[in-house]
């Protein structure tokens, strides 16, 4: 094989039901919300400030971490791959099951932070 040729990956299938799908979810939620993973995320904010680009390399990647944890014991592989795929499968579940969805909201929340309204966004000035 040359240098320039990349072994194929493997494809990797993981198929869990819906019940295993809010077991593991619980689970990374619990991994973030730990003292651990608490710290350890509440670490990576205080070093990114309100730069986005920080949070995109420090905070992002973090939680990528914690959740590759959590995510190996369920036959994903412990990389970022296996971190999207889960998601993937979340998604898949979200319009399913609305314990689910809120689940996948509280782990959006980890990533992204809530953005502000703009003040008055879309509405009219009041009129006398």
């Amino acid at each position: 094989m040359s240098s320039l040729q990349r072994p194929v990956p493997i494809v990797q299938t993981v198929s869990l039901t819906m019940e295993q799908v809010r077991e593991a979810l619980g689970e990374v939620l619990d991994a973030l919300q730990s003292p651990v993973g608490s710290a350890r995320l509440d670490e990576a904010r205080e070093n990114s400030g309100n730069d986005l680009g920080k949070v995109l390399q420090l905070l992002l990647p973090t939680a990528v971490q914690i959740q590759q944890e959590v995510l190996q014991s369920y036959g994903f592989s412990p990389d970022g791959e296996g971190v999207l795929r889960f998601a993937r499968l979340v998604k898949s579940f979200e319009s399913q099951d609305t314990e689910i969805a809120l689940m996948s909201s509280k782990l959006k929340s980890f990533f992204l932070p809530p953005l502000p309204l703009p003040p008055h966004a879309g509405l009219a000035a009041p009129t006398s």
